[in-house]
């Protein structure tokens, strides 16, 4: 399976994080290019930041040569998705919110959001609105305070207390948790071992999604 990984951001240091929660689900003979939109924001927090990305990401999908199976979006905005899909109309096309509440659908229940700063939960709230899930969702908590790191270090510095989030939003009733946020790509691998609910990657979502698209 060929897949176009594209990071609506800038961040050199997330799209690598992406890039490697992306190649940790492939199998043999899969070939997944990942690439950071071509300009623009350098982290997606508003939604007039995912506007300003739009023109970024179709720019670098059209920078890339060869035939791909399908292309993911990697931020919780699906940022461009409508424009993309509108571009590259052979291609099946998903961002990683639209994955990740997909998964939230087939396992069922309540889950929770867990995200990196507290000025994305009204974005990722709207967003499980528009996936048709809003009605299971427990909350969206993230470590307080405004975002102080470099986003590629999110995962990081912030990975126990996103930890002792998930573990809290157990409690509180939620049957999974799904990490908000390109920046927190692959953290889910990491902490899952110590988390008694399910935490899904969209990134990695996202890749089984179109894996099932493509029947390969």
């Amino acid at each position: 399976m060929r897949l176009l990984i594209v990071n609506p951001n800038t961040s050199p240091g997330v799209t690598a994080r992406i890039n490697a929660a992306a190649q940790a689900v492939a199998h043999p003979g899969d070939r997944f290019t990942t690439v950071p939109a071509a300009f623009g924001p350098s982290l997606i927090v508003t939604e007039e930041d995912g506007r300003a990305a739009v023109a970024g990401v179709l720019a670098a999908i059209a920078q890339q040569e060869g035939d791909f199976d399908g292309i993911v979006l990697a931020s919780f905005g699906d940022t461009g998705a409508p424009e993309v899909r509108a571009a590259h109309a052979h291609l099946p096309v998903i961002g990683i919110a639209e994955a990740a509440f997909a998964e939230v659908r087939r396992r069922g229940g309540p889950f929770a959001i867990v995200t990196f700063a507290p000025e994305v939960a009204a974005p990722l709230h709207h967003k499980s609105h528009e996936h048709g899930v809003l009605d299971q969702l427990v909350g969206i908590v993230s470590p307080p305070g405004p975002l102080r790191h470099d986003p590629a270090d999110v995962a990081d510095t912030l990975g126990l207390a996103i930890l002792d989030l998930c573990r809290a939003c157990a409690v509180d009733g939620a049957q999974s948790v799904v990490l908000g946020g390109g920046p927190l790509a692959g953290l889910a691998h990491r902490l899952q071992d110590r988390c008694p609910i399910p935490i899904i990657d969209g990134t990695q979502a996202a890749v089984r999604q179109l894996r099932d698209a493509c029947g390969t």
